[in-house]
C-alpha cells in the first residue's frame, strides 16, 4: 500500500504542480485600456490569467479591500450558521460600521453580508474573534491563506483594512485573490447581492443593507465584489462581470474615476480575450487510445490560438502498471496515463490529465459539493485528485 502511494503522489505532483499555473501574463498585443488608478489589474477568473496590469506588483494600501480575504477565510474556516457575539473590541469600531450593538449576536453567514455589502468593520472584528479564536489568530489564518495561493507581495494585519504599517497588497495580488474566492459558491452568491435583510434581536426593524458596489447597477453583467476607501489608501475598487459564459475581475488601488475606469478595463478584456475552449472532457488524443479526463478554456486575443501547443506527457509503463490494476477494494481501473500540457508562447498555462479509454475517469466535482463551511481547493481539479486517492487507498 505504501508503494501504491507513494507511485499516485510522485505521478500527481507534478500534474498538480502545472494545475495552478495557468497566469501567463498578456504580452503587447492589443492596446490597453488607460486609467487613473495608481495601480491596476485585470484577471480572467477561470484560467487566472492577468489580461491587463499597471504597475500590478506594486505594494499599497488596500482599506476595506482586505474584506475579500477575511471573507474567504471566514466561509472556508467557519460555520455559516454559527452565532458571532459583538465583543467590546469590536463594538463600535472606527469607520463604516453596521452599528451592531455590544452582545448582539447573528449568524456567522448574515455578518458576512454586512461585511461585504456595507464594509462594516465592526462585523470585520467580530467575524475575527470567531473564526480565530482572536483578531490576531484570525490574522494569521489571512496571512496563511495569501501563502498557500501564492500572493507574493500582500500582508495583512487587520481584517477590516484600517491603516496600519504593514498592511498592504497589490492590484495583482488582489486580482488573484479575487479569482480564488469567486471560485466559493458562498462568496460568489454574496458579494453579487444588491440588498440583503436581516434578523435584529435588539430592534422591531430588521436590518436592511444596500450594497456600496455601484458596479452591480452601472455595467451590465456585473456581479461582484468590494469597494474601499482610507484616507490614506483612497478609493479603491474590485469589481466582477460575467458576460458569455466569461467572468473577469478588474482591480484599481488609488483611482479617483474607479466606476468608469472598470468599465473600461471590463469592456477591454470581453472584447479582446474571449474564452476560448482548448480541450473537451473524455476527448479522443489524437492517434492513441487515451481521452482527455477534463476540458480545459483560456482567454486568448485575435492570433494567440496559433501559437498554442500541447504536449503529450506520458508516465512511463512501470507507473501505469502499479495504478492500472482493479480489484473488489478499488473499485473500476485507475487509468491515469499521463497529462497534455498546455503552452502558450512557449510557456506552461495548464495542464489536464488523459487516461486510458475505457477506464475509471473522476468526474469533476458539481460546484455545491465544495460549498458551505469547506474548504475550497485553488482548483477542481485538485479537489478530483483527492476523491481518486481515496478511492485508491481505501482499505
Amino acid at each position: 500500500m505504501r508503494k501504491l502511494m507513494k507511485s499516485v503522489v510522485g505521478m500527481l505532483m507534478p500534474v498538480l504542480l502545472f494545475s495552478t499555473i495557468g497566469a501567463s501574463p498578456v504580452q503587447a498585443m492589443v492596446t490597453p485600456p488607460s486609467t487613473h488608478a495608481q495601480s491596476a489589474a485585470l484577471i480572467d477568473v477561470t484560467s487566472g490569467r492577468i489580461l491587463y496590469s499597471k504597475d500590478g506588483d506594486k505594494e499599497l494600501r488596500i482599506a476595506s479591500l482586505t474584506k475579500i480575504m477575511t471573507a474567504i477565510v471566514a466561509i472556508e474556516e467557519g460555520k455559516l450558521d454559527d452565532k458571532v457575539k459583538v465583543s467590546p473590541s469590536a463594538f463600535a469600531k472606527e469607520g463604516s460600521s453596521l452599528f451592531l450593538k455590544l452582545g448582539e449576536e447573528m449568524t456567522l453567514e448574515n455578518m458576512l453580508y454586512g461585511l461585504m455589502l456595507r464594509s462594516g468593520n465592526d462585523a470585520a472584528s467580530a467575524i475575527a474573534e470567531h473564526v480565530g479564536g482572536s483578531e490576531e489568530g484570525f490574522v494569521l489564518l489571512m496571512n496563511k491563506k495569501a501563502e498557500q495561493i501564492g500572493l507574493t507581495h500582500s500582508h495583512f494585519m487587520n481584517p477590516h483594512g484600517l491603516d496600519a504599517e504593514g498592511h498592504y497588497s497589490t492590484a495583482n495580488d488582489l486580482a488573484r485573490l479575487t479569482a480564488y474566492a469567486l471560485h466559493n459558491p458562498v462568496f460568489k452568491r454574496i458579494v453579487a447581492t444588491e440588498n440583503k435583510s436581516a434578523p435584529n434581536p435588539n430592534e422591531s426593524w430588521e436590518y436592511s443593507w444596500h450594497n456600496k458596489n455601484k458596479m452591480l447597477r452601472l455595467y451590465d453583467g456585473a456581479d461582484g465584489v468590494k469597494t474601499g476607501y482610507t484616507k490614506k489608501a483612497f478609493r479603491c475598487l474590485v469589481s466582477s462581470a460575467t458576460r458569455d459564459g466569461q467572468q473577469l475581475a478588474a482591480v484599481t488601488l488609488n483611482d479617483g474615476d474607479d466606476w468608469n475606469d472598470h468599465a473600461k478595463m471590463l469592456d477591454f478584456g470581453f472584447e479582446h480575450f474571449p474564452l476560448v475552449e482548448i480541450a473537451k472532457h473524455e476527448q479522443p488524443v489524437q492517434n492513441m487510445e487515451l481521452v482527455t479526463g477534463r476540458g480545459f478554456k483560456y482567454p486568448l486575443a485575435e492570433g494567440e490560438q496559433e501559437a498554442l501547443t500541447k504536449k503529450l506527457v506520458l508516465l512511463d509503463q512501470r507507473s501505469q502498471a502499479e495504478t492500472a490494476g482493479s480489484n473488489s477494494t478499488t473499485g473500476p481501473s485507475f487509468g491515469l496515463a499521463g497529462r497534455i500540457d498546455m503552452q502558450l508562447h512557449g510557456e506552461v498555462i495548464g495542464s489536464i490529465p488523459v487516461y486510458r479509454k475505457g477506464s475509471y475517469i473522476p468526474p469533476e466535482p458539481k460546484v455545491e459539493d465544495a460549498a458551505l463551511g469547506s474548504a475550497m481547493d485553488v482548483t477542481t481539479w485538485l479537489s478530483v485528485w483527492k476523491a481518486v486517492l481515496s478511492r485508491l487507498l481505501s482499505p
